[in-house]
């Protein structure tokens, strides 16, 4: 009987007497093998003089005594398992998948035309104390949608949405539109069946007042002392006051009134020698209008003089970029470049007493300034927001006796809704978000496009041609980091 020993060397293994019948069929070798080494007949390559050998026939090998066979394999342990799902390189993602595993918000569908409204809604969504409040609203139970009034149904809607949009996947907001089209008509109106472009400033303007009158105020959970009541987390947090003086340029005689005006947004009015967002807010808050006075006893121009006497936590400045134009029936866009800060200070807008309450955390704001230049860092806004990670805790950005307010008069840049086009009524509106309020990093969210962009990025979006023009800025609270400040809430 034709049977032989032989060595095999596995790897660092060797095996001196393994023995082979070649009236066996190859398979029971490797058998033998398997045994030995735990490696899988089918993961086996056996090689020797005259060849590799087969499973079933042994072919023109001739094994002699005592010959060297060397053994390759793996055991089945030893082999990595394949994944039961296929791996995907971020080239072949889709946008859904892209935005879920870079951590990227959701998009939002465009269901023909509402890029306005896709914009607003991801630019409101960076105030977390809105978030909040449309987590905490309740409804009034009902079983369906319709039985509501157009302020809770756009309350709900927002809220649904919001909650729907955490998932990082890009969501059709069916039900807002809906609801939207319902409570304002002019937003459904179609052309050659479709729907038209809105503006998104108006579609902002509508959606804060439908939210303003069904979201109550958030409380300070932290404080137990009184503090200013507000109706809405609307004007708890955006709303602001002005103190006005109303003097009469054509008569000494007449006597300067003052009164309040409440706002929830600032107006940057366009003009030929305003450059820079700052100045044509300056230009808003010292206009002449022409009204009845009382004295002369016919239409006067007077002096109208306003002054920020209460800063909200956040501030919306809209970029006057359209007019009316006669001639073609349409709104038309002022191109014109105008710079406009990632941090903001309002303080020269304000009345001189809001002035004198602001002082005390500016000062905190200094001490950090200047720390870090004594540490040998510039301190521009980069460093700052660097210097207070997220994990950090941060001092109130309120003033004690007003939860929603601003106690600095500082502002971080958060959102940036533009237009880019010729007219309100065309073109294509976009939102630019922080990814959060003390990060340096931005996306911008182009329907259901969302993709990651730089600072630098942002601040093209000053306008002077035809690409993305600044239409509407939200600002937030600067934050102090609570090591740096002996504030306490």
């Amino acid at each position: 009987m034709p049977i032989f020993t032989v060595k095999v060397k596995w790897g660092k293994e060797v095996y001196p007497d393994v023995e082979i019948n070649t009236d066996e069929p190859p398979l029971v070798f490797k058998a033998q093998l398997f045994a030995l080494t735990g490696v899988n007949p089918n993961r086996q390559k056996v090689m020797m003089k005259g060849g590799t050998l087969k499973d079933d026939v042994w072919g023109n090998i001739q094994i002699t005594e005592g010959q060297n066979i060397l053994m390759m394999g793996s055991k089945d342990e030893d082999v990595p398992i394949e994944p039961t799902v296929k791996p995907v390189f971020v080239e072949d993602m889709t946008e859904t998948q892209l935005a879920t595993v870079t951590n990227m918000p959701a998009g939002l569908t465009n269901l023909g035309n509402t890029c306005y409204l896709n914009a607003t809604v991801q630019c409101l969504k960076i105030v977390p104390e809105l978030r909040q409040a449309l987590t905490d609203f309740n409804a009034a139970s009902s079983s369906t949608l319709s039985n509501f009034e157009p302020a809770e149904k756009i309350t709900i809607a927002m809220s649904d949405l919001y909650r729907t949009m955490e998932s990082n996947q890009t969501i059709p907001p069916l039900v807002l539109v809906q609801v939207l089209h319902q409570a304002f008509p002019r937003f459904a109106d179609k052309v050659e069946g479709h729907y038209m472009q809105q503006d998104a400033n108006e579609c902002w303007v509508e959606l804060i007042r439908m939210l303003q009158q069904k979201l109550p105020a958030l409380k300070n959970k932290n404080n137990d002392k009184p503090t200013t009541n507000y109706k809405s987390t609307i004007d708890q947090f955006f709303g602001g006051s002005f103190d006005v003086e109303w003097k009469c340029v054509e008569s000494d005689t007449e006597q300067v009134t003052k009164t309040t005006e409440s706002f929830l947004q600032l107006s940057c009015f366009i003009s030929q020698d305003v450059k820079y967002m700052h100045s044509g807010l300056k230009n808003r808050m010292q206009e002449h209008i022409t009204k009845h006075s009382p004295i002369l006893g016919k239409d006067a121009v007077f002096t109208k003089t306003s002054k920020i006497n209460r800063l909200p936590a956040y501030l919306t400045i809209q970029f006057v970029r359209f007019f009316y134009k006669e001639k073609d029936k349409i709104n038309a866009k002022i191109l014109k470049d105008i710079k406009f800060p990632i941090e903001f200070d309002a303080f020269e807008l304000c009345t001189p007493e809001l002035q004198e309450k602001l002082v005390p955390v500016r000062s905190k704001f200094k001490e950090l300034e200047d720390k870090l230049a004594h540490e040998g860092v510039k301190p521009n806004a980069k460093q700052l927001a660097e210097s207070k990670q997220e994990e950090k805790p941060t001092a109130p950005y309120w003033f004690e006796d007003d939860y929603g307010s601003n106690n600095s008069g500082y502002y971080s840049l958060q959102a940036v809704l533009t237009h880019k086009g010729r007219s309100s009524s065309s073109g294509h509106y976009v939102g630019w978000v922080r990814q959060s309020p003390t990060s340096e990093r931005w996306i911008k969210c182009d329907d259901d496009t969302v993709t990651p962009v730089t600072t630098e990025d942002i601040l093209k979006l000053s306008g002077g041609g035809d690409w993305h023009c600044a239409y509407v800025l939200l600002y937030g609270p600067k934050l102090l980091p609570l090591e740096n400040s002996s504030v306490s809430s």
